[in-house]
């Protein structure tokens, strides 16, 4: 079972003018019932398993997805749904909250740089080092609180300046084996609000909501400039960036897991071949292993 559909039609082009406005928060679903959804999910977790598995054998490359969006847009979901058949041996989820006082004394990218996957593993950064070019940018008193020189707080020019250190550090990692795909989760402002009446009336949800989130609403025009020209500046075509539709979760789950699948299967990954000399070396250590009453 497959999902198909024109993954292009959602991947941000480089040097592409983001208006969001223009991006669908939904589309025609690609499943037919629950029911088929559950099977699609399944295969695709399932054809996931076998890539993973290749790719922890292969060790030659790194992947790294990104997670981006506005509160309940089903980041979290996402994640666990998708990546539920992955060998937790074999991949890392990173979730970044406001920074430290030792990683404020560092450059923007220092935290996230420790947590980028090893080669043969797959990272996974729920929000992630792009928040210094969203949330800070929202919120001014963020960025001057970040201890940075008087003269780098230069407001017409420190966007820019992120957004080429972003895109050199993810063109220096495409260049030594780490391939990065990018998720922005494009949730409406109405279907926010009926999930978070949702977290209210089922008391099970009820921790996931707070006042903050609702105070945030209120800069919803602002995040949306701010993701616009994140996404201009710094979707290429070895990092690119999908806008994937997020009011359906079921649907946006399908998507982002056909994607993950068609990145690896994109990568050169293969199992190590044999030699020669190794499958004789093996042949005698099984030899050993089953004779008679001298094996091991």
């Amino acid at each position: 079972m497959k999902v198909k559909f024109d993954t292009n039609r959602f991947r941000v082009k480089e040097e592409e003018v983001v208006e969001l406005g223009q991006w669908p928060t939904k589309v025609k679903p690609f499943y037919k019932s629950k029911k088929d959804y559950k099977e699609l999910l399944e295969s695709q977790v399932s054809e996931l398993s076998e890539l993973q598995k290749k790719h922890y054998a292969s060790n030659r490359h790194a992947v790294l997805f990104i997670f981006q969006a506005m509160d309940a847009a089903g980041k979290d979901g996402a994640i666990r749904h998708v990546m539920s058949g992955v060998n937790p041996q074999g991949c890392q989820v990173s979730s970044f909250q406001h920074p430290s006082a030792k990683e404020l004394d560092h450059d923007f990218l220092w935290r996230t740089n420790k947590a980028l996957p090893e080669r043969g593993h797959i990272g996974i950064f729920n929000r992630s080092y792009y928040e210094e070019v969203l949330i800070v940018r929202v919120h001014h008193d963020i960025l001057h609180s970040q201890n940075l020189p008087d003269g780098l707080l230069d407001e017409c020019t420190i966007w820019e300046g992120r957004y080429q250190s972003i895109s050199d550090m993810e063109a220096h990692l495409h260049r030594n084996g780490t391939h990065i795909c990018k998720f922005f989760l494009h949730l409406s402002k109405d279907e926010q609000r009926k999930r978070f009446i949702d977290r209210i009336d089922n008391p099970d949800k009820n921790w996931k909501l707070s006042m903050a989130d609702i105070e945030e609403r209120k800069y919803w025009d602002d995040y949306m400039r701010a993701y616009e020209h994140c996404l201009s500046n710094t979707s290429t075509d070895e990092s690119p960036w999908y806008v994937i539709p997020a009011d359906d979760k079921k649907n946006a789950r399908l998507m982002i897991a056909q994607i993950i699948i068609n990145t690896f299967k994109s990568l050169p990954i293969a199992y190590p071949k044999v030699s020669p000399a190794r499958r004789r070396e093996l042949k005698q250590i099984r030899k050993t292993l089953t004779q008679g009453s001298g094996a091991v």
